[in-house]
C-alpha cells in the first residue's frame, strides 16, 4: 500500500506538462481506491464472521439461560410446595389441640356450672331452714320472756322487793362479804409478809450502803468569780458594752456585774455553758487581754478542754462502776452529767451511787449484778441531754440507750426507775430502790424553803381530804406521814384500805425525791372518872 502511493507520488514527476499532471493524479486515485476497496472487503468479510459468531454465541447462552431458569423455577416449586405441606401439618396439629384445650375447659366449666347450680339449692334450702328456726327461736323467746317476767312478778310479790332493790340488796351484801374477805387476806398477807421481808430488807439495804463509798456534793445553779479589784469588771464590760457582750453570746451564759465587791456572778440553766463560760473568764482575768477577739479564742479553747474533761470523767465513772463495753457516746454523754445537778446532787456521782447499791443488793439476792449495776449508771442518762432537747429526761434516757444497741433489760430499768411504766424484773425494782436510797441521803439533796413547806402541806392536805380522816402530820422533813382517824367512822379492817388509797393520790399528785410512808392509826379511848 505505501508503495502504491509512493508510486502515485512520484509519478508526476516522470512526465511533463499539465496533462501529464492530470493523468498521474487519475492514475493515483484509482490505484488507491483500488488497494482500500480490497481492503474494506476483506474487513466486512471478518466483520461478517464476527457478528455470526457472536449471534450463534448469545442464542447458546440464552438457550443455556432459559434451561437453568426453568429448573431452578421448578425447584422452588418444589420447595415452596414442601414448606406450604409442613406449615399444614403443623397448623392442623395445633388446631386439634387448642380444639381439645377448648373442649376441656368447656367441660370444667359446665361441672362448675352444675356444681354452682347445686350449692345454690343447698343455700336456698338452709336459708329456709335458718328462717324456719329464726322464726321458732322467737316465738320461744317470746314465751321465755313472758315467764321471766311472770316469775319476777311472783318473786317481787313473795319478797317484797322490786327486781332493783333486790339487785342492790343482794350486790351490797356480796360486796361486804368480798371486802371483809379482802380486808381479812390483806392483813394475813402483810403480817406474813412483813415479818421477814422487813427485817430482811433492812439488812440488804443496810449491807449495800456499807459496801458502797461515794462522795457527796452539792452545787448550785450560778457560779461566783472572785476578781482581784472592781477595776477588772470595767474591763470586763469593756467599751459600750461590747466585751461583755462578746462574752455572753460567745458562751451562751448570763454575766451579772452589780455592786458586789470584787466578784462577778454568771447565771444559766446548763452547768456546762455555765462552767465554760467560769473557766473562760478566769482565763481572761488572769491573762489580762480582755478584747472580743480575745475572748472568742479562749472561750472555744476552754470548751474544748471541757469536753475533753467530761469525757475524761465519764470514762473513769465507767471504770470505777466495773462497767464494760459502753458505747463511747453514751460513756460521753454520762461524762456531761459532771457538771449536772439536781436538786443541789451531782448527778455523776448520784448515777454512780445507785450503780454500786443496785448491784450490791442483786448480789444480796441472787438478781443479774451486771444489769442491775448497769441499769443504775444509766437510769439518770437523760440528764445529760435534757437541757438541749425537749422530753423528759426518762424519755430522753430510753432513746438514747436504743439508739445505740443497749439490752433490753437495762432500758426497762431506765424506763422504770420512777415507776412511768409497770416493773418486769427486780433488777429495775433494785434501781428505783438504789434511787431513792441515793437520793435520800442526808445532805445528799437540798431544796429551797418555799418548796419544802410547799410540799408538806400538800402532803397533809392529800391526807385530810379522805373520809373519816381527823387530823394529819408530814413528819421526817416530809418522807412519812400519819393520819388520825375517827374511829366511830373507820374501823381497824378500813385502815390498810385508806392507807393504800392516799398512798396512789400522793403519787399521781406530787413530785418528790425518794419515798413517803403513809401511817394510818386509829385508836378508841374510853375515859371514866372515880368520885
Amino acid at each position: 500500500m505505501a508503495n502504491i502511493i509512493l508510486l502515485a507520488a512520484i509519478w508526476p514527476y516522470f512526465l511533463t506538462g499539465g496533462l501529464s499532471l492530470l493523468v498521474g493524479a487519475v492514475v493515483a486515485l484509482v490505484i488507491y481506491i483500488f488497494a482500500n476497496k480490497s481492503k474494506l472487503n476483506k474487513n466486512k468479510l471478518s466483520a461478517r464472521k464476527i457478528v455470526e459468531d457472536a449471534y450463534n454465541e448469545v442464542k447458546t447462552i440464552k438457550k443455556d439461560a432459559a434451561a437453568e431458569c426453568s429448573n431452578m423455577k421448578k425447584e422452588s416449586i418444589l420447595e415452596a410446595k414442601e414448606e406450604v405441606h409442613k406449615l399444614t401439618v403443623a397448623c392442623d396439629i395445633e388446631l386439634r389441640d387448642r380444639r381439645a384445650e377448648v373442649q376441656r375447659i368447656e367441660d370444667r366449666l359446665a361441672l362448675k356450672e352444675e356444681q354452682i347450680n347445686k350449692d345454690a339449692e343447698d343455700v336456698k334450702k338452709q336459708k329456709l331452714e335458718c328462717e324456719a328456726i329464726k322464726e321458732k327461736l322467737l316465738k320461744e323467746e317470746e314465751m321465755t320472756l313472758a315467764k321471766k317476767d311472770e316469775i319476777i312478778s311472783k318473786l317481787e310479790t313473795v319478797s317484797q322487793f322490786t327486781k332493783e332493790q333486790a339487785k342492790k340488796e343482794l350486790i351490797s351484801e356480796i360486796e361486804d362479804e368480798a371486802k371483809k374477805e379482802a380486808i381479812k387476806s390483806v392483813r394475813e398477807i402483810e403480817e406474813n409478809a412483813k415479818a421477814n421481808a422487813d427485817k430482811y430488807a433492812k439488812e440488804i439495804v443496810s449491807s449495800a450502803i456499807q459496801k458502797v463509798a461515794v462522795d457527796q456534793t452539792s452545787e448550785s445553779t450560778v457560779s461566783v468569780i472572785s476578781i482581784p479589784n472592781d477595776e477588772v469588771k470595767g474591763r470586763i464590760i469593756g467599751r459600750e458594752g461590747r466585751n461583755i457582750k462578746s462574752f455572753e453570746t460567745a458562751t451562751g451564759v448570763d454575766v451579772i456585774i452589780d455592786d458586789t465587791p470584787e466578784s462577778i456572778t454568771l447565771s444559766s440553766f446548763d452547768p456546762i455553758r455555765r462552767e465554760i463560760a467560769r473557766l473562760s473568764l478566769e482565763k481572761l482575768i488572769l491573762d489580762g487581754r480582755i478584747h472580743p477577739a480575745r475572748i472568742e479564742e479562749i472561750v472555744e479553747k476552754v470548751r474544748r478542754d471541757v469536753e475533753i474533761t467530761m469525757k475524761e470523767a465519764g470514762e473513769l465513772t465507767v471504770e470505777e462502776a466495773g462497767i464494760v463495753n459502753l458505747h463511747p457516746e453514751l460513756v460521753k454523754v454520762l461524762g456531761k452529767l459532771k457538771y449536772r445537778t439536781s436538786y443541789g446532787q451531782n448527778v455523776l456521782k448520784h448515777s454512780l451511787e445507785v450503780c454500786l447499791l443496785a448491784g450490791a443488793m442483786a448480789g444480796e439476792i441472787g438478781a443479774n449484778i451486771q444489769v442491775a449495776k448497769r441499769g443504775g449508771l444509766l437510769h439518770d442518762i437523760g440528764k445529760g441531754l435534757d437541757f438541749e432537747q425537749e422530753g423528759t429526761h426518762v424519755n430522753l434516757g430510753v432513746e438514747l440507750a436504743k439508739k445505740y444497741k443497749e439490752n433490753a433489760a437495762v432500758i426497762h430499768c431506765i424506763e422504770a426507775h420512777h415507776g412511768n411504766v409497770e416493773f418486769k424484773s427486780i433488777e429495775a425494782i433494785l434501781v428505783q430502790a438504789a434511787d431513792a436510797i441515793s437520793s435520800s441521803r442526808p445532805g445528799a439533796r437540798r431544796e429551797s424553803l418555799e418548796s419544802y413547806i410547799k410540799r408538806l402541806k400538800q402532803l397533809e392536805e392529800i391526807a385530810n381530804g379522805f373520809k373519816g380522816v381527823e387530823k394529819s402530820y408530814a413528819i421526817q422533813a416530809g418522807r412519812e406521814i400519819r393520819i388520825i382517824v375517827k374511829p366511830d367512822e373507820v374501823n381497824d379492817k378500813e385502815t390498810s384500805f385508806m392507807a393504800k388509797d392516799i398512798a396512789k393520790k400522793i403519787e399521781s399528785e406530787m413530785e418528790y425525791p425518794g419515798q413517803i410512808k403513809v401511817n394510818v392509826i386509829r385508836e378508841t379511848r374510853s375515859s371514866e372518872y372515880a368520885k
